[in-house]
């Protein structure tokens, strides 16, 4: 069973997306276990407090050390006890480009998943210093929190794990499964409003079939992705990444 815990201020928002589909069946069937976790139990005071205003000035407000140390020892307590090590990521748009690479490479990993999500303007850089094993970024862009990015990670890394997909050669010819992107599907009808399902799929020779695809993947990653054909990495991410800033 893959351990994944969401160390997050919105714990609710993860209720329906862990309750549908391959999630909810691969949660249901004992595949994968996650557990948000809330780390304003930690926090401080009477008002359970976790932020505060920047030292230096500017605008927003940032996450403070004490609750999200707390929060994070207290899971790695937990997996210990478990005889499970725990593996801490922050998720921020600072942190490497997640990809499908390092899905396969946490998929893999016998480690728990602590997935920290940012809120406000970010998190204290101790946080970071202290705590984060990697960061990792959806991209170049910003969001409210990290949530987002910690979905699509737990979905990432799901559906790689054993049993989780109905039919386990669904890995193995879909994008970014090698270097480029998945070739063109087509089902029922054979036509519709004009366009027609290339005859060589419907030929019943899989060689040609076979050919065809390799064709139209390769053509299809050099024209949206080039990168990809030119040995570009999918991934950069190493271990103690600490730029700082925090959101996506």
């Amino acid at each position: 069973m893959k351990h994944i815990d969401v160390l997050t201020l919105f714990p609710g928002l993860f209720e329906p997306f862990l309750a549908e589909g391959v999630l909810g069946r691969a949660l249901r069937g004992g595949l994968l276990a996650v557990e948000p976790v809330n780390f304003r139990e930690h926090g401080l005071g009477r008002h359970r407090v976790v932020d505060d205003e920047p030292y230096g000035g500017g605008a927003g407000m940032l996450l403070r050390p004490e609750p999200v140390f707390a929060a994070v020892r207290e899971r790695i307590a937990r997996h210990r006890e478990a005889g499970r090590t725990a593996r801490t990521i922050l998720l921020t748009p600072q942190g490497a480009p997640f990809r499908q690479d390092k899905a396969r490479e946490l998929a893999a990993s016998e480690d728990a998943l602590l997935l920290v999500c940012g809120r406000y303007e970010g998190f204290d850089d101790r946080i970071r210093q202290g705590l984060a094993d990697e960061e990792l970024s959806l991209g170049d862009f910003v969001l409210q929190g990290g949530e987002v990015a910690a979905m699509a990670v737990i979905e990432a890394v799901a559906r790689l794990l054993p049993g989780v997909l109905g039919n386990p050669a669904s890995h193995a010819e879909e994008s970014f499964a090698e270097a480029g992107l998945e070739y063109p599907h087509f089902t029922r009808p054979p036509e519709f409003e004009g366009m027609r399902v290339p005859e060589v799929l419907c030929s019943g020779n899989h060689a040609l079939i076979d050919a065809w695809r390799a064709e139209q993947a390769h053509a299809r990653t050099a024209e949206r992705r080039p990168e990809l054909l030119r040995g570009t990495p999918e991934s950069a991410t190493g271990p103690r990444q600490r730029p700082g800033g925090t959101r996506s």
